[in-house]
């Protein structure tokens, strides 16, 4: 695992990166004594932490932190300060950790640690299910394919339900919106349902969904979805959103919407 170390003090920022090459958890760690040269680094490169002094000239740690978001969203934010008053602002970054300094061996290994374990629980997913931006579902890390748009959709609605029911007249107005819900179009319906069932059973994860009297609900239990990590304030997750949400599909603003007022309050 690679760490960055940002720190204009050359004295901590040595003492810093000494103490991340006694960890084992840490496999290469670099240190750079300003934020230009670590975001020119960060360029072509990548690291799983970034471990940031917050009060430095030209520009500030919490600056840093979002312009290094901005090319690696999966990096994680170690924020380290003398002062004690920054954390507000640090969490507000939503940061993976937080280190006054002087910093310790015993706190840094325990900050590291936490922030690789958010990482682990989304990579070791048998079903993924990805949210923001795009929707996709991955098996093994591969992306699930559709033979019917519209059987996506259904699928996305459902995880957006978060494991409620919905009866058969909800899906229809979801997906055709303002069609009217007659005999020829509950048979059209009856052939999205089953596509998609066709194919989560070829992928292997029927079990993700139930179909009982005619309602239908998605199993959240199941699988890993960064919605439902977001909203238990997952701090992994939490760093990963950037405002879109199921971006193809109109009914999804709402979430979206409830999603960007808890972004904001954090």
């Amino acid at each position: 695992m690679r760490v960055i170390c940002v720190d204009d003090e050359n004295l901590i920022l040595q003492l810093t990166v000494s103490l991340c090459r006694e960890l084992p958890q840490i496999t290469d760690v670099i240190g750079f004594p300003g934020a230009a040269e670590a975001l020119e680094w960060m360029k072509d490169n990548e690291a799983e932490i970034a471990l940031l002094d917050i009060n430095m000239p030209e520009m500030d740690g919490l600056t840093l932190a979002a312009k290094i978001k901005e090319m690696h969203p999966d990096t994680a934010i170690i924020f380290q300060t003398g002062y004690s008053e920054y954390a507000v602002d640090a969490f507000a970054m939503h940061a993976s950790g937080y280190l006054l300094k002087p910093i310790n061996k015993e706190r840094l290994s325990a900050e590291v640690d936490h922030a690789l374990e958010g990482k682990h629980k989304k990579n070791d997913s048998h079903i993924a299910v990805q949210t923001f931006g795009e929707f996709d579902v991955f098996v093994d890390g591969k992306v699930v394919s559709f033979t019917r748009a519209r059987a996506k959709e259904l699928l996305a609605f459902l995880i957006d339900r978060q494991g409620s029911s919905i009866t058969r007249a909800n899906a229809f107005a979801v997906l055709w919106e303002t069609g009217l819900y007659d005999r020829s179009m509950q048979k059209q319906l009856d052939v999205i349902i089953r596509s998609m069932r066709s194919t989560l059973e070829e992928y292997g994860i029927s079990e993700i969904f139930e179909m009982n009297k005619g309602s239908l609900r998605i199993c959240p239990e199941k699988f890993d979805c960064d919605l439902y990590r977001f909203l238990e304030g997952d701090i992994d997750a939490v760093n990963s959103y950037r405002g879109e949400y199921m971006s193809a599909y109109s009914w999804a603003s709402l979430t979206e919407a409830f999603m960007s007022r808890i972004n904001n309050n954090l």
